[in-house]
């Protein structure tokens, strides 16, 4: 039996949600593995916001396991890998990670990263044959949706081309102040055009001060009647602890606009400040997990930066 690593295409990707669920569903335990994630499409999703970035395992003719990349300009991470339970051992999620770090070498990726469980030793153990080093506790976070007096806000998708162009080089150079290089173009564009939701800018006296790139709905990373925050930032300064509240305000506006019941959003406890602001407006973690990071060092998630995003 031999095992060949390739592109995932469209055709492969029906099996290769099942695969991913009952993969994750196996490992947890659950009763009925298939269900795991509910409505949620990471698989999807993820393949239509990079298709470039998404490989498959073949063993023996069939499939066998999926990877996805993602890169963020100079910060890239993968996941979620699975692999058929009644293949685990046979070295293909170790097939799986030879394309993601070429990848990343091809982008110019400078900080990689990952979103893994933390009471797993198998897991740690693996992602460290590769470099990856375990710093951070993150954690999955969801509060119901309120009906609030929004602040300043506005809906990318609701900007002509100028205006939108100019707002997608605002939210660079936000994201520039959290890390060199840290880029969302590519998530932005994918989430206004499959469309997987929108993206919530905040506004400030300089213009923009701060984005959110939010799934919403059945079929995305958010699953049903859920805004999930794939990544949500202010920009570093005097004023991001006073800016980053207001952008959590106006993520909650569009949850409630778009007619969910809750928000989902995922933090690094590193950047405690963000932490603790969720805490005071009611989030609850539903999910723990823990940052793998190459090299060994912080990149973005540090005391000083206010943003969201949880690496799964």
């Amino acid at each position: 039996m031999t095992t060949v690593v390739r592109a995932l295409t469209a055709a492969d990707l029906p099996e290769a949600d099942r695969i991913f669920r009952v993969a994750f569903g196996t490992f947890l335990g659950l009763p009925d593995p298939t269900r795991f994630a509910g409505d949620t499409d990471f698989v999807r999703a993820r393949w239509r916001i990079a298709p470039e970035g998404a490989f498959a395992a073949e063993h023996d003719g069939a499939l066998a396991g999926t990877v996805f990349t993602t890169c963020w300009g100079s910060v890239g991470f993968f996941g979620p890998l699975s692999v058929r339970p009644e293949l685990w051992g046979r070295g293909i999620a170790q097939a799986l990670l030879e394309p993601v770090m070429r990848t990343f070498a091809r982008a110019g990726v400078t900080h990689a990263g990952l979103f893994t469980f933390a009471q797993s030793t198998k897991h740690v153990a693996l992602y460290g044959k590769l470099g990856f080093h375990a710093r951070f506790l993150t954690a999955v976070m969801a509060k119901p949706v309120a009906e609030e007096p929004p602040p300043r806000w506005a809906r990318m998708s609701a900007l002509g081309a100028a205006a939108r162009a100019q707002a997608l080089g605002a939210c660079r150079a936000v994201s520039e102040t959290l890390y060199p290089g840290l880029d969302l173009g590519v998530d932005i564009a994918a989430t206004l055009e499959v469309p997987l939701g929108d993206v919530v800018l905040l506004h400030g006296s300089d213009g923009v001060t701060g984005f959110a790139v939010c799934h919403v709905g059945a079929g995305t990373e958010a699953g049903g009647d859920t805004c999930y925050v794939k990544f949500e930032a202010v920009a570093c300064g005097e004023q991001a602890a006073r800016h980053f509240p207001r952008l959590l305000d106006a993520c909650e506006a569009f949850a409630a606009e778009r007619r969910v019941r809750t928000l989902v959003v995922g933090v690094s406890l590193a950047r405690d400040g963000a932490y603790r602001a969720l805490l005071a407006r009611g989030f609850r973690a539903v999910l723990q997990g823990v940052a793998m990071h190459r090299p060994n060092e912080a990149g973005y998630s540090r005391s000083d930066v206010y943003a969201l995003d949880d690496w799964r």
